[in-house]
């Protein structure tokens, strides 16, 4: 297999794993998500060694679509923890639900 092939194979590898991810994320499945970013970062390391120079036309055209893709996800991710933030912010009625809370009659003294 030659190096643009390889190459193209690769980046189509990551467009079907991008599309998964999206998948993954409308119906909230953790460990499909997980497996995924794995994926991702596995085939980004392959991707790396790449030089984007000598990427030809059809590479570039699926790299467009990665890229696309990889940023709708990346709204969808932001639009879900904002969602998950509001509803536990709801709950406990305050507005930054990942805060620490003050400890109360306990201090510790450093030396």
């Amino acid at each position: 297999m030659s190096r643009k092939q390889e190459t193209l194979a690769t980046l189509q590898q990551m467009l079907a794993l991008l599309q998964g991810e999206r998948q993954a994320l409308a119906a909230l499945d953790l460990e499909r998500i997980v497996t995924c970013t794995t994926g991702k970062m596995d085939l980004c390391a392959k991707l790396e060694a790449v030089e984007q120079s000598s990427l030809d036309e059809e590479c570039l055209g699926v790299l467009d679509a990665v890229r696309r893709l990889n940023e709708i996800n990346r709204r969808l991710r932001n639009l879900i923890a904002t969602n998950v933030q509001n509803r536990l912010g709801a709950l406990s009625g305050s507005s930054q639900p990942y805060s620490a809370l003050p400890r109360q009659g306990m201090s510790v003294a450093l030396a």
